[in-house]
C-alpha cells in the first residue's frame, strides 16, 4: 500500500514573513488590558497581596492546628487515628501517661510534615475528639528551607485569646534520652 501525501501550498507574502502583522495584534492585546486593568479597573485578575487577600471558599482548608480544653490542655488523646486515617503518612504521633488522672493519654510528640499533606481533612474528619481542626485560613506555606515545614505538637497548639481568658499551661514532657543519663562528672544532667 502506497502512502500519498498532499502537499499544501502556503501564499506568505513579503509582510507575513517578517512577522509584523503578529507583532501588533500581540501589542494590541496587551494595550488593551493595560487599558482594562490600569485605568478602568474593570474585572482586575491581579490581588495586591499584603493589602488584599483573596477571598476563600468556605470548604478551604488552611494550615493544621491543635485545639485546647477549657482547662488549657490539649484536647488529643493520642488515639492515632488521624495518624492511621492519613494517606500520605505526614502524622506522627508518640503517646505518654500523666500522672493526672483526668487526662488518660496525651501526644509527647505530634509532628505533621506538610510538605507530604495533601490537605485532605481526613485527619480532622477521623478525631473523635475534635482535636485538630484545619480552619485556621492560612494558606500559604512558603519558607526557605524544608525543616521548617515540620510542624510539631507546640507550633500546632492553639495561641491564648485575649477574650478567652484561659491560662494556657505548658504539658510537662518526660525526660529524653540524653537528659536522664548521668554525665560525666556522675550527676544527672540539668
Amino acid at each position: 500500500m502506497e502512502l500519498k501525501v498532499k502537499k499544501v501550498t502556503r501564499r506568505e507574502g513579503f509582510w507575513v514573513g517578517l512577522y509584523i502583522p503578529a507583532i501588533m495584534g500581540g501589542l494590541r492585546i496587551t494595550v488593551r488590558h493595560f487599558m482594562r486593568n490600569v485605568i478602568f479597573r474593570k474585572d482586575v485578575v491581579t490581588i495586591q497581596y499584603p493589602e488584599e487577600t483573596r477571598r476563600l471558599s468556605p470548604r478551604a482548608r488552611g494550615r493544621h492546628r491543635l485545639t485546647m480544653r477549657e482547662d488549657g490542655f490539649i484536647k488529643c488523646v493520642a488515639c492515632y487515628m488521624c495518624e492511621t486515617v492519613c494517606p500520605a503518612k505526614c502524622i506522627h504521633i508518640e503517646a505518654g501517661e500523666m500522672e493526672d488522672k483526668s487526662v488518660e493519654k496525651f501526644p509527647v510528640v505530634f509532628d505533621i510534615d506538610e510538605l507530604r499533606c495533601v490537605c485532605c481533612g481526613l485527619c480532622v474528619e477521623a478525631c473523635p475528639k475534635d482535636a485538630i481542626r484545619m480552619d485556621t485560613g492560612i494558606i500559604s506555606l512558603a519558607f526557605n528551607n524544608r525543616a521548617a515545614f515540620d510542624y510539631t505538637r507546640d507550633m500546632l497548639r492553639d495561641k491564648p485569646v485575649e477574650s478567652d481568658r484561659i491560662k494556657y499551661r505548658e504539658v510537662p514532657l518526660p525526660l529524653t534520652q540524653e537528659e536522664s543519663l548521668p554525665n560525666s562528672t556522675g550527676s544527672l544532667a540539668e
